[in-house]
This record gives C-alpha cells, sequence and structure tokens, in this order.
C-alpha cells in the first residue's frame, strides 16, 4: 500500500524507473592485474546489478528508484547517500536491524577474467524485502519496472518478486532481468524452476548465454529467443559477448556485433547495457536502435574500472557510435535509427 508523505503532502509520481533487488558495496582494486593477496589498495563504490541499473538509467535523464534493503549500519546510509548523489530516488530503500549491508570484492584480470567474491549475504538485506511491504502503486505506475533472478533465490525475496510481478500485471515494459549467480542458489534446476516462474509474467527479459540455458534449457541464442517468445515475452534479449547481441520481437529479429573497446572491467557491462536498453524501451525507439544503444553503453563502462560510477551518459554513448549530434527525443535514437 501507498501512502503520503508526513504533513500531508502528496506522494511523488512513480518513477519512469524502477528496479527491485540486490544493492551493496563493491570494494574493487587499484592495481589491475593482480591477485587480492597482493592488492594494497581499493576504491568503494555503490554496487548491486538492479542498483546500477537505476544509476544507469538516471545518467540518461531517467527518473530512477531503487525498491531494496540495506543493513543498519555506515555502509546502508553509503548507498543511500550514493543513490542520492546519482539522482536515484531512495523513498523505498529500507534498513533491516540486525543486518548487514553486502560488500563484493573482485579481482581484475582483463580482458575476460573478473573473479568476485560476495560478503554478507547471508542473509542479504535486499532478500528480506517482504510482500507486505510492497508499494504497489508504485509498481503499478512506473513506466518500466526491473527485477532480476537472484530476487527469486530465497524467501521472502522470492515471493515478493513474483508478487511485484502479478501487481504489475504484464504492463508494458516489465523486465526480467535473469541475473544468475550460482552462489546463490542450491542448484541450476532450482534456478530454472523459480525462472520458469517468473518469465510468463514479464514482458522483456535478458540475459547471457549461461543464464537462458539455466531460464530455458538451451545455450543456442536462436533457440532461446523462440522458447522466451513462446512463454509470452514481447522481448527477448540474449547477450553473448564478443559475439554481440540477438535481441527480437514476435515480428522482428537484430544481432547487433560486438563494439571494439580495450577492456578493463567487464562487471558493470551488463547493468550499463540494462539502464540503456530501459532508456530505449521508454523512448520507444525500435528494437536495433535500442540494442545498438545498449550495446554501446555496455562497452563503455567495460573500458572503465568501476561499475555505478562509471555509468555513462547519453552524450558519451552517442560519440561512441558516432553520433554527437542534438538529441531528437529523450536522450535522442542513435543516428539513422529510431521509431
Amino acid at each position: 500500500m501507498s501512502a503520503a508523505p508526513a504533513g500531508g503532502d502528496p506522494a511523488p509520481p512513480p518513477a519512469e524507473v524502477l528496479t527491485m533487488g540486490r544493492v551493496g558495496v563493491d570494494i574493487y582494486p587499484d592495481q589491475v592485474g593482480a591477485g587480492l593477496e597482493e592488492v594494497t589498495s581499493f576504491g568503494k563504490y555503490l554496487g548491486g546489478s538492479p542498483t546500477n541499473v537505476a544509476v544507469a538509467a538516471a545518467r540518461h535523464g531517467r527518473s530512477a528508484a531503487v525498491l531494496t534493503r540495506v543493513g543498519a549500519d555506515p555502509l546502508g546510509r553509503f548507498v543511500r547517500r550514493a543513490l542520492t548523489g546519482f539522482g536515484v530516488d531512495d523513498r523505498h530503500v529500507r534498513a533491516v536491524p540486525g543486518t548487514a549491508t553486502p560488500v563484493t570484492l573482485c579481482e581484475i584480470f582483463p580482458p575476460d577474467d573478473f573473479p568476485l567474491y560476495f560478503y554478507g549475504r547471508d542473509p542479504a538485506p535486499d532478500l528480506l524485502i517482504d510482500p507486505a511491504e510492497l508499494d504497489a502503486d508504485a509498481i503499478a505506475g512506473a513506466g518500466l519496472f526491473w527485477v532480476t533472478g537472484t530476487g527469486l533465490c530465497r524467501e521472502p525475496s522470492r515471493a515478493a518478486t513474483l508478487e511485484a510481478l502479478r501487481i504489475r500485471g504484464r504492463r508494458r515494459h516489465t523486465v526480467l532481468d535473469l541475473d544468475h549467480r550460482p552462489v546463490f542458489w542450491d542448484s541450476r534446476e532450482e534456478a530454472r524452476d523459480q525462472v520458469a516462474r517468473a518469465l510468463p509474467l514479464a514482458t522483456v527479459a535478458c540475459g547471457n548465454l549461461d543464464e537462458w540455458e539455466v531460464a530455458v534449457g538451451t545455450r543456442d541464442p536462436a533457440e532461446a529467443v523462440r522458447r522466451g517468445l513462446d512463454v509470452g515475452l514481447e522481448t527477448v534479449v540474449v547477450k553473448q559477448g564478443p559475439d554481440g547481441v540477438l535481441a527480437a520481437t514476435a515480428g522482428t529479429v537484430h544481432r547487433e556485433p560486438p563494439v571494439p573497446v580495450e577492456v578493463v572491467n567487464g562487471l558493470g557491462a551488463g547493468d550499463a547495457f540494462g539502464g540503456a536498453l530501459c532508456h530505449g524501451l521508454l523512448a520507444g525507439w525500435d528494437t536495433a536502435a535500442t540494442v545498438r544503444f545498449a550495446n554501446a553503453a555496455g562497452a563503455l563502462v567495460a573500458s572503465r574500472l568501476s561499475c555505478a560510477d562509471a555509468m555513462p551518459t547519453t552524450a558519451e554513448v552517442r560519440r561512441l557510435l558516432g553520433d554527437p549530434g542534438p538529441a531528437a527525443g529523450p536522450g535522442g535514437p542513435p543516428a539513422g535509427e529510431g521509431p
């Protein structure tokens, strides 16, 4: 249920982009190519995939908010301060007493090895979101609603994620990011069973080949698209790393080649892709324009060290695409393309 803020002021309007789920603090080494046992200094950044997606969407001028939970600790305060600093609404972020805000460490071995180490996720506050706490008006009213496969890995987050999708009622731009992290699941079979419950409640799903294999049982991109459309998705996005992106609707199929960059840290690329995908969907661009823009946004972040802090602006993405001209709408479609 929604309530007006204290003092009788009207509730602020729903966000254009509302994401739900994982949040934490990323502790990334300053030394690239070194194991954690050799690293001597680190940087502290806002983290968590759906949180990064909201930041990325805000960088493209979208009003964005995150529905999540943090620990009642200094890092939880850091998360909220970082969100508002990025222009992301933190009204749906609450602290859970007795829990710690999760921390994620990584090692950086370009171009394709970035091991992650998760701490403080047992229990993670973001997995303690209860269905009774959901703001139905915010979920139903958002221009785009984004949930993740990770949100299905434990109760009560699993029930809350499914209930949020039911509240959403398959409104346009209801996105399931497959976001499979094996460390959070007891088995791939359990993950597949739970994702199978969520897929028919979404209108858009995106993920890499491993995540689609968990979700629908195949690593073949074209077959993953077919199976995704068969369960009722309107848009299916398959990220293939060095082979680019395959995206499809019932009437279109688009293959987008990779954007060549010098990779520094690939961990935030998928989240930058996600925020740009939100932007293109809300702008009404066609599939080709949306995926082209999102692919370039992901490439830009892969060429940078951090995740949330590294999310590109619309102008940066357009420059990478060779289109520095004025926007033709909310952020403007890539040159020569659009609705």
